[in-house]
């Protein structure tokens, strides 16, 4: 069984695999979780100033089939709670999504593309609308293989979820939704060796990079028919609000409350989607890194975005720290890592928000 120990950096042993991700202030990975530790790796970490980390212990259990008791079963039916609507694209959807963002990328001159925009956004909004969606399953969202093209739908729909947890008017949640399919419109004119480099970049790949926000505001701005405040999205995406972001290195009440939504959005889809260089993070350990970077994201709209993620479903079967798989029976608003949860084995009803006694187990 593989458990998570906390230990101090000064503790560290070589051969140590760490349980979590190192990442810098713009979201790269420095080591990925799951990686083994050399002395390298430790004194790396020592020098810029990480205190301790979550290492693993153990090996991973195989998965084995589990004979769940009538009571059990029957506590587990009494106990359900539906999980909140999520947003839904069926196929036909995702076709039509899917080619209007291949349009808006390979046509930024055409005189239809604010059309599209306005367009594809509506579909998008449609599927919110339509079932009272609250929330949303990133994994269901998929429109393309193509990452840019999944990642603007992905930052467009996470985006217009919070504008709507966060009371915006629908005027506001359309246009957010417009700024976020295309706030990486200015990669389209970074340079495919840097785009789509599989390694590390450079510190003058990434500066190169670092313009594409400023790009994409530049080759909009000549669009008369695209509001202000999506043209401010797309600006200042990556502003973060202690100053430290780019391009303009602005701070918390100079950003436009779509940026700093679509920051939130940005990122945590970054984080979940494998790339050439890096692994996808799995939703949990993304959703702690997001939670950790209270300094650099707006604190309102980071609750929004965690009361939009449901990581576990109900009726999924997770594994308790303390060994035993159970299955989800209630997800709670604001607390998507601390569902309740019944015992398969045992039948006991962990509630890992309210009871105290449950307090160190967590979902591995």
């Amino acid at each position: 069984m593989v458990r998570r120990k906390y230990v101090s950096t000064r503790a560290l042993q070589s051969g140590m695999v760490i349980d979590q991700a190192i990442v810098d202030r713009t979201g790269r990975i420095l080591i990925a979780r799951k990686t083994p530790l050399d002395d390298f790796l430790i004194e790396a970490l020592r020098k810029i100033g990480v205190t301790g980390i979550y290492i693993r212990e153990g090996e991973e259990d195989p998965e084995e089939e589990i004979e769940v008791s009538p009571v059990t079963l029957e506590t587990i039916e009494k106990l359900k709670v539906a999980d909140r609507k999520k947003v839904t694209l069926s196929e036909s959807v995702k076709s039509r999504v899917n080619q209007g963002v291949q349009y808006l990328f390979s046509e930024t001159s055409s005189q239809n593309f604010t059309d599209t925009a306005e367009n594809v956004t509506t579909s998008l909004m449609d599927a919110i609308m339509e079932n009272d969606a609250v929330a949303l399953n990133i994994d269901a969202l998929k429109v393309s293989d193509e990452y840019t093209f999944k990642h603007s739908v992905d930052v467009a729909t996470m985006a217009m979820v919070i504008a709507r947890k966060a009371n915006m008017s629908e005027v506001d949640i359309h246009r957010i939704g417009v700024s976020g399919l295309l706030h990486d419109i200015g990669k389209s004119q970074i340079p495919g060796e840097i785009l789509n480099k599989a390694g590390k970049l450079t510190e003058e790949e990434f500066t190169v990079m670092k313009n594409h926000s400023l790009f994409g505001y530049n080759m909009l701005k000549e669009k008369d028919e695209l509001p202000q405040e999506v043209l401010m999205g797309v600006l200042q995406h990556h502003e973060k609000i202690n100053g430290k972001g780019y391009p303009l290195r602005l701070k918390d009440k100079q950003i436009f409350s779509y940026a700093k939504i679509l920051s939130i959005a940005d990122i945590y889809d970054a984080l979940v989607t494998e790339r050439p260089y890096k692994k996808a993070f799995s939703q949990q350990d993304a959703l702690e890194m997001i939670m950790a970077m209270t300094g650099e994201l707006d604190i309102g709209y980071m609750r929004d975005f965690l009361d939009s993620i449901i990581l576990y479903p109900v009726d999924s079967v997770v594994k308790l720290s303390n060994g035993e798989r159970a299955r989800v029976v209630k997800n709670t608003p604001h607390y998507p890592m601390r569902p309740k949860v019944v015992g398969l084995k045992s039948g006991r009803v962990y509630d890992l928000l309210e009871d105290l006694s449950c307090a160190n187990l967590l979902i591995e």
